[in-house]
């Protein structure tokens, strides 16, 4: 009895010595489905860094006998039963003699199994190293499991290669966000006077532009014969120049409330300066909030390029992203006949819900005394 009062003691001393981010921690493993969009995200990124080893093909091959192929389904069983090894079947090629539309249906006398590390198109890993093994793919036939575009190439591979430029776009973007309205809160915050009220004043005017439309004005104004990278860069700064009027609104309320605690007093005292109060001091303290409110700002950034891209203002071929892609699929008769092309926008989807639920969870551990 003795023993199990005293753990009870230690537990509920640990609790209150406990920093401010071992609270965060401990909330948050609490929130099931903060963890469940963390895990997913993580997938969704580990995926992205290693596209070339997860892609099974080249993804500017294409095949001219296979334009507009659905996709094919990963099959473990035959007539003849069950088997261990997973494999597809192969199509048989028709034409409508009406519409003259190729139709494509299983061939089940052409099965090609599936294999684990298979050799295959060689690629250029980070464009460092080069090699030519794939996590899986078939040895014989073809195998698209989300089909192929009108020039038959493998969407599944481009759909892998789409996710690091659209997911990189976002943390890039947020990355400049971060620094811009951290300095600019800060210094807005902090000081006050007439740089509170310049740096203010810039903020509403940015944020009384409608989103679309001012996207819309900037990356038409790109240069037609830049560069692919000089345009995702491009396209990171635009998506950047407001993005960091509502994190520099956060940051100056929070340094208003903060500049006048004892803490900040003892640290100009001691002779500190300014700016290392504000970045040694003051913004370790809200450090929690800005975190949420990054987390909050990666999918709006993701949904940015998204959109430019599927109107053409935003990042164009030979760059692969979910927006280039779904721009195949504006044609209302296209994604009808062909409705595959619209597995890019469910990507979109599931990375900004779970984004959210990842938001959600580290909005609640940012103040764990609730």
């Amino acid at each position: 009895m003795m023993r199990r009062k005293k753990e009870e003691i230690s537990a509920e001393e640990r609790l209150y010595v406990a920093s401010q981010w071992q609270l965060m921690g401990r909330k948050f493993k609490k929130h099931k489905l903060a963890i469940f969009g963390g895990v997913v995200l993580g997938i969704f990124y580990l995926v992205a860094i290693f596209c070339e080893f997860f892609s099974p093909q080249d993804i500017y091959k294409g095949y001219t006998q296979y334009i507009y192929c659905p996709p094919q389904r990963i099959r473990f069983f035959d007539e003849k039963g069950f088997h261990f090894r997973s494999f597809v079947y192969g199509f048989k090629r028709t034409r409508d003699p009406k519409s003259l539309r190729r139709i494509y249906t299983e061939d089940k006398t052409k099965k090609y199994p599936i294999y684990l590390f298979v050799r295959g198109d060689k690629y250029k890993l980070w464009n460092l190293f080069e090699a030519d093994i794939h996590l899986f793919g078939v040895k014989e036939g073809v195998m698209f499991l989300f089909g192929t575009d009108k020039l038959g190439r493998d969407l599944f591979s481009r759909d892998l290669y789409a996710a690091r430029i659209s997911l990189s776009i976002g943390l890039v973007g947020v990355a400049i966000s971060f620094i811009l309205g951290s300095i600019l809160g800060g210094i807005s915050g902090y000081y006050g006077g007439v740089a509170d009220m310049i740096i203010q004043r810039i903020t509403e005017f940015l944020l009384c532009i409608p989103t679309i439309p001012l996207w819309m004005g900037l990356s038409a104004a790109l240069p037609p014969e830049w560069s692919p990278i000089k345009v995702y860069f491009g396209i990171i700064i635009i998506l950047s120049l407001r993005g960091w009027c509502g994190l520099a609104r956060v940051v100056r309320g929070k340094l208003l409330e903060l500049r006048e605690e004892d803490f900040a007093m003892a640290a100009k005292i001691a002779g500190a300066t300014d700016e290392m109060i504000i970045t040694r001091h003051l913004l370790p303290s809200v450090l929690s909030y800005l975190i949420v409110n990054l987390t909050l700002a990666i999918p709006w950034m993701i949904l940015g390029e998204t959109s430019l891209s599927f109107l053409g203002l935003g990042l164009r071929a030979p760059i692969v992203s979910w927006g280039v892609l779904l721009k195949n699929a504006q044609n209302v008769r296209t994604v009808t006949m062909h409705p595959w092309l619209l597995i890019p926008g469910l990507f979109v989807i599931i990375v900004v819900l779970t984004f959210n639920f990842l938001g959600d969870g580290l909005r609640d551990a940012a103040d764990p005394y609730k």
